[in-house]
């Protein structure tokens, strides 16, 4: 039902060339002239298509303020409210979208692709060079579609290792514990429980929204695992993809989780909890060790807050824990791939998709990236080096946390990041300052964070698109996972948690799991192929 609605969408209006809906402002669209931003005043609507996400009031903070004073562009967002699928439900049957939807690369794309509602953006890549020059040929073209058309504006798409997961400690509650070694998961299993039973109001293992954290257990249990096998339920072995529940060392991951779950070691509502209630408990330090995908993003701004309360509070990254005999420098605890995180795409719906386009390219160029995650020239920043970074302002390195809450809004305009210029001028600014000035999700990322994160450019768009026979049996998967995981948790024993996983394997396969790997393997081995140039 939910294809026919996007088919019979599809058929509704006038549509040009590829799918285009004919633009009523065609300033900057059918001209061989750029469009300049100033001259003509853009406004576009936007959706953000996740539950999590809430943009902040366009214009209300310094930085859009600026861009909507010099640059004469305005962003209407249209808020999830917390049920991104029923509201992008609901515009695929009522064929009304937003200008620019802002969300996972992949299946949802393909989609709307095939139903016509997406814009191709191949003819504005030379006219507005920055993302060619940035992201580079190999990158855009393995975001085209099998039409071999661009649709797709990456966000933080790299060349370089990037990522924000870790682990962090309690720096109040690490010193007055004596400062123990925290290194392999039987010391942390040590260190919880001296938590549990020194601090009886402090949870000890806050492992985030949805119990991210539970998924760097198993990055720790062998060599060169990564978190990213887990989310895709998929174990690479030589050239195919193989079973997660079946596999050993995510069975022994999750017989450890479920005993640190027992013994109230772990934040017992990790798999219903929201992001901002373990915002709420990160930032007011009601948790002793913190491990989830967005830590450098949530630390930094409860470092600035703890430490403004006492000096000797805040949170310190740690390298990630392991298991015994395994080597730390094989642990990854983040991912990355040249495609980045995730995309935006411009509608038919759009009377201006080239100036949409234009300000996506402006936005991830030097002076666009500049703006908008340091806010405009003289507030925190005031001329620019050789590279192109910004020179920071003592207003900058005096006013941490005032900082770090602008920063925190700023990052729900950041829908074109590029990593290579935000990570260079960063590391290159921060690591000159004095030690007690330094951004903390710089440090943490430069010294550890990014230095964890494994290349998963192999494994970027190898899911099948939902309404296939595969995308079906995804899905069925998807839902096994998801409750064997919750039930793992809760289980009695160890006895129980393998019983449940090997139901879960039993329960997958009758699915038609061994049809999605052997689907998935395909889609790998091609990835392959394309990165070898070949």
């Amino acid at each position: 039902m939910l294809g026919m609605s996007i088919m019979l969408a599809a058929c509704g209006g006038n549509t040009g060339e590829d799918g285009a809906k004919p633009s009523n402002n065609t300033a900057g669209t059918d001209s061989s002239q750029p469009f300049v931003f100033g001259e003509t005043p853009l406004t576009f609507s936007f959706f953000g298509n996740y539950d999590w996400y809430t943009m902040n009031p366009w214009g209300q903070d310094p930085a859009t303020k600026w861009i909507q004073e010099n640059k004469k562009v305005t962003v209407q967002s249209i808020q999830s409210g917390g049920a991104a699928l029923q509201k992008f439900n609901t515009m695929i049957a009522s064929g009304e979208f937003p200008d620019v939807i802002w969300g996972d690369r992949g299946a949802e794309v393909e989609k709307l692709r095939k139903a016509g509602k997406l814009v191709a953006l191949d003819p504005y890549l030379d006219k507005y060079p920055n993302l060619k020059k940035w992201a580079g040929e190999k990158t855009i073209n393995m975001l085209r579609s099998e039409d071999g058309k661009l649709y797709q504006f990456p966000n933080w798409y790299t060349k370089n290792p990037m990522g924000n997961g870790g682990y962090a400690v309690n720096n109040k509650i690490y010193k007055e514990l004596g400062s123990p070694k925290l290194k392999t998961f039987d010391d942390l299993y040590a260190y919880l429980k001296l938590v549990k039973e020194k601090y009886p109001d402090i949870i000890p293992f806050e492992v985030g929204m949805l119990g991210q954290g539970i998924d760097f257990l198993y990055a720790g249990m062998a060599e060169d695992r990564n978190v990213g096998q887990v989310s895709l339920r998929v174990v690479p072995q030589g050239n195919e993809l193989k079973s997660l529940f079946s596999d050993p060392v995510y069975r022994e991951t999750m017989v450890f989780a479920n005993k640190l779950f027992r013994e109230k070691l772990i934040t017992q509502d990790a798999i219903t909890q929201t992001r901002d209630q373990v915002k709420e408990k990160v930032n007011n330090g009601r948790i002793a060790v913190y491990g989830d995908f967005d830590t450098t993003v949530i630390g930094t701004e409860a470092n600035s807050m703890l430490r403004a309360k006492d000096p000797e509070g805040g949170y310190t990254m740690i390298w990630p824990l392991h298991k015994a005999g395994v080597d730390p420098k094989k642990v990854w605890v983040n991912e990355f791939d040249s495609l980045g995180w995730n995309v935006s795409v411009i509608t038919t719906q759009a009377e201006n998709p080239e100036g949409i386009f234009a300000y996506l390219d402006w936005l991830t160029g030097e002076e666009g990236e500049r703006i908008i995650f340091w806010g405009p020239e003289g507030m925190y920043w005031q001329g620019i080096n050789e590279k192109g970074a910004p020179i920071y302002t003592e207003k900058y390195k005096n006013e941490a946390e005032e900082r770090s809450k602008l920063m925190a809004i700023w990052d729900t305009f950041q829908w074109a990041g590029n990593t290579a210029f935000i990570d260079g001028a960063k590391a290159e600014n921060e690591m000159s300052l004095p030690e007690d000035k330094r951004d903390w999700a710089t440090v943490s990322q430069t010294t550890i964070a990014w230095k964890t994160s494994f290349d998963a450019t192999e494994f970027g768009n190898i899911q099948p698109l939902p309404d296939s026979e595969e995308g079906m049996i995804m899905q069925r998967v998807a839902d096994i996972a998801d409750k064997v995981r919750a039930k793992a948790l809760f289980a009695k024993d160890e006895q129980e948690v393998i019983a449940l996983l090997d139901k879960a394997e039993q329960d997958a396969q009758k699915a038609g799991y061994d049809k999605l790997l052997k689907f998935e393997t395909g889609k790998w081995q091609d990835n392959i192929k394309k990165i070898k140039g070949n």
